[in-house]
């Protein structure tokens, strides 16, 4: 888990494209290790405790924030290389017109994805997380803050290319999406089961490709509902189009129903 891994050594830092100052994260005592260890794995467990439960304290807040607004937040997790970035591109093309769609961009450097989808047509802030390997939720707050997405908007949370550490981070979304390329194989879900365990959804990508590559969909599928038979699946290519209909109709569901909780949550 993250207290063992490194994360937190380096200070993340928020940046909106085009800003050349970004903003430095002065927290860190959730991921001290300055203090000796007379027992080391009571003491990480401890430590996992404490950070999980912060993240979730503020992952709460979060989702207040969100839900007073009538934002749906969307958090897209997958591997390295899964078609996360190019997917978004996609759907900020599609679905700008509809729905105002703004991106909180995390990435361990640069601002190139954040360039992406401005390009695109979104607005877009990028969280640098330096040796970090997921978001958390107080990165998700600083940049909700300088993102100020608009009422009734559409967020997406591109987290880190990562299938481990970002299953255990609540970042306040309304839902997790999952993100599998038919370039990985078709046994992911059973090499990663907590991240598919929290989907609301799973994306498999790339499906062009098919006929090139050694991958069951049908076998993937049955992984996914051996971990979670309440995650909907579709199959997708984000580059050309195919299925996207489909993913768009799950984003408007899911936009019917976090305004419904919202509702309910005011009376």
């Amino acid at each position: 888990m993250c207290t063992t891994c490194g994360c937190g050594d380096d200070g993340a830092t928020v940046t909106l494209p085009g800003h050349a100052h970004p903003h430095e994260n002065g927290h860190h005592a959730d991921h001290s290790h300055d203090h000796p260890h007379t027992h080391p794995h009571t003491e990480t467990v401890t430590l996992e405790q404490k950070v999980l439960a912060k993240n979730d304290e503020l992952a709460e807040r979060n989702r207040a924030w969100l839900a007073a607004r009538d934002i749906l937040a969307l958090n897209l997790t997958s591997s390295p290389g899964a078609g996360k970035t190019t997917l978004l591109e996609r759907t900020i093309r599609d679905l700008h017109s509809a729905r105002p769609v703004s991106v909180i961009e995390g990435d361990q450097e640069t601002l190139l994805d954040a360039e992406r989808i401005t390009a695109a047509g979104a607005r877009a802030v990028q969280v640098n997380t330096g040796a970090g390997c997921h978001l958390d939720a107080d990165m998700v707050h600083r940049a909700l803050q300088e993102l100020d997405p608009e009422h009734g908007s559409v967020l997406f949370i591109e987290n880190v290319g990562n299938l481990v550490c970002p299953a255990l981070f609540d970042l306040g979304e309304h839902s997790k999406v999952v993100i599998i390329s038919v370039t990985e194989g078709d046994d992911k879900p059973l090499k990663y089961p907590h991240m598919f365990a929290a989907a609301g959804l799973v994306i498999v990508n790339k499906i062009d490709l098919l006929p090139y590559v050694s991958f069951d969909l049908e076998k993937c599928c049955q992984y996914v509902r051996s971990l979670n038979r309440d995650a909907q699946i579709l199959a997708m290519s984000a580059a050309t189009g195919d299925g996207s209909s489909r993913w768009y109709d799950w984003i408007t569901d899911c936009a019917k129903s976090a305004s419904a909780l919202a509702t309910v949550d005011k009376t």
